[in-house]
């Protein structure tokens, strides 16, 4: 069991810390929604009904849909783009997919790789990319309930307002998605661009994304 829980401390910590952040949001977006519908003129629900409504969903998939974006963004872009003396990013000369023998795939594999890395074909043009791909339809997933969850709620609120309800195609460009959309993407691409900046200059001993403290500014791929 210790063996277990050393082995995969880190999906577990943040498996735990994503559960009780989730449920930190579930009473603190209820009772800020009973206050708004206080104000309204409403009357308060309860916390059974608030975790089933359009008003919760919408608020969990819009970060969400926003987290995965930024891991698809980066694992693809750092194909193509480099910050030189950035941990996370590749030296200048390995730019682009690399060749095969770079990344071990075909008769370049060994013993230990992974099964479709050796096959060839397209089982190894998909798993070469499998990590973007997965992340890719995340993102249209957790878009898509976004869409969803938040037509439901915008409506609710036009009802509420004696104005007429959208349909889905109305509700995918109207104002209320995009700016739902743009102010986590906004923040995520802030998050990401400072990372790459800063991890030139600064140090974080022992983490592998960071560079070693006595690397120079200059050194490009190296971890500590």
């Amino acid at each position: 069991m210790r063996k277990f829980l050393r082995d995969n401390g880190l999906s577990l910590a943040f498996g735990l810390l994503f559960l009780l952040a989730l449920i930190g949001q579930a009473f603190a977006g209820h009772a800020d929604f009973n206050d708004r519908q206080i104000a309204g003129g409403g009357a308060p629900t309860g916390l059974l009904e608030y975790l089933t409504s359009a008003d919760f969903a919408v608020d969990v998939a819009e970060n969400w849909q926003s987290e995965y974006l930024q891991f698809l963004l980066y694992v693809v872009a750092t194909v193509y783009l480099i910050q030189r003396g950035s941990p996370e990013s590749k030296p200048a000369n390995r730019i682009g997919p690399e060749s095969n023998r770079d990344q071990m795939v075909g008769s370049h594999a060994t013993a230990r790789s992974p099964k479709w890395a050796r096959a060839g074909g397209w089982r190894t043009a998909v798993f070469s990319r499998s990590l973007g791909l997965v992340m890719g339809l995340l993102f249209l997933a957790t878009w898509t309930a976004q869409s969803i969850a938040g037509l439901s709620a915008y409506n609710a609120e036009q009802l509420l307002a004696f104005a007429d309800p959208v349909t889905w195609p109305d509700y995918l460009v109207s104002a209320d998605f995009w700016n739902r959309s743009l102010q986590n993407w906004q923040s995520e691409f802030l998050a990401l661009g400072s990372m790459a900046v800063l991890s030139v200059y600064l140090r974080q001993r022992g983490s592998p994304e960071s560079k070693p403290v006595g690397a120079p500014h200059a050194a490009t791929d190296e971890t500590g």
